[in-house]
């Protein structure tokens, strides 16, 4: 028998995305929120499902969500803000883990703090487990399968495809970007993890025939991807952004200064915080249909020579985060993780699983 899937942040635009699509595939997760009326209120609508009120400023009322052996899935961001009860009443209570950030110091922090104490537990930790950053794990798992023990590095793109408009992008995303944009950032280099700036490198890839420029960027495949290929020296991960990407790139640095000045990061996080607010709802299923994504990735030998590429394609993303979510909840809730502390997407899972997970939630490979 399988262990309670909690959902922590169902009213939030991610979390129902998750709780729909659980429901979808036969499950009954409990849905949890910090307001009562309208936790309840959802939980009726999909079904008469189970809730429980919780809230961050309440750490005890996060604890008391989840028992050994459960799934907790936390959709509360920004997670380096909200994101910390979580982690410790999963911990606490030995549950797996599951949330849908893409913060860079919320992974590296997942990662490097708290995998250990999760091993000693007896759970697995998954975090960066939407959109961002499973696909990109996923195709360059692929691609270094591929290219077999000659490759030496990695190279990750990500695209939007279609247009994207000012309200592409759900409230939690935007108030994520806006504090990661404050962040110290990091890549895997020379073999090791170091501190970087985001944007401090671009790339041009060829998508659908025409070069687009992307910079980079931190993300979970620098943690996850020397895991599964001993040996791997560099992992770069690059966001498509276009014509803008030079220009990001120049402008980084400034932040990049302007952020080691004692309090400045603070300061800046503090005034972006009033103007972006969370919980604001995201894009509606029309404009989630008119846009989709594509992600690629090449493995290449130490000269720089590509070996093997593997490009995926698909939904829109946050149309993938509800559906991969839901599909990591249900088979970690089924006994199906390959381990404890915190996991990759490969590892977690495993890379042909993962590529039927991904294509079950609307990534699949493309020529």
């Amino acid at each position: 028998m399988g262990g309670q899937i909690v959902v922590f942040g169902a009213t939030g635009y991610t979390g129902r995305l998750v709780a729909e699509e659980l429901v979808t595939r036969g499950q009954k997760p409990m849905l949890a929120a910090r307001d009562a009326g309208r936790v309840k209120a959802l939980a009726e609508e999909l079904g008469g499902l189970e809730s429980a009120v919780a809230d961050v400023s309440r750490p005890d009322s996060v604890r008391e969500l989840v028992q050994a052996g459960d799934v907790l899935v936390s959709t509360v961001g920004p997670f380096v803000r909200w994101g910390g009860p979580a982690l410790d009443a999963a911990i606490g209570a030995g549950a797996h883990y599951i949330d849908s950030t893409g913060e860079p110091a919320f992974i590296r922090r997942v990662f490097e703090r708290e995998g250990p104490r999760a091993k000693e537990a007896g759970c697995g930790l998954l975090t960066a487990f939407g959109y961002d950053w499973v696909p990109g794990n996923l195709a360059g798992g692929l691609a270094l399968r591929d290219a077999g023990d000659a490759a030496s590095a990695v190279r990750i793109g990500y695209f939007v495809r279609g247009k994207m408009n000012r309200d592409g992008a759900s409230g939690g995303t935007k108030a994520s970007a806006a504090g990661a944009f404050f962040e110290h950032g990091y890549a895997w280099r020379g073999g090791r993890l170091v501190t970087e700036r985001g944007a401090a490198r671009v790339h041009n890839f060829d998508i659908g025939g025409r070069s687009r420029g992307a910079v980079s960027l931190a993300s979970s495949e620098a943690f996850a991807l020397p895991r599964i290929h001993p040996g791997l020296q560099e992992v770069d991960v690059y966001l498509g952004v276009g014509a803008a990407a030079r220009a990001m790139s120049i402008a980084s640095i400034g932040i990049s200064a302007a952020i080691r000045i004692p309090g400045a990061r603070a300061a800046l996080q503090g005034a972006l915080f009033r103007f972006i607010k969370g919980s604001t709802g995201g894009p509606s299923p029309e404009q989630r249909e008119s846009t989709g994504t594509e992600i690629v990735a090449e493995a290449l030998d130490p000269s720089g020579k590509v070996l093997s590429e593997a490009r995926l394609s698909g939904l829109n993303a946050y149309t993938f985060t509800g559906a991969i979510i839901a599909w990591a909840a249900e088979r970690a809730a089924a006994g199906g993780l390959l381990g404890t502390g915190a996991l990759g997407p490969v590892d977690g899972f495993g890379l042909d699983a993962l590529v039927e997970g991904a294509a079950v939630a609307g990534i699949r490979r493309s020529s």
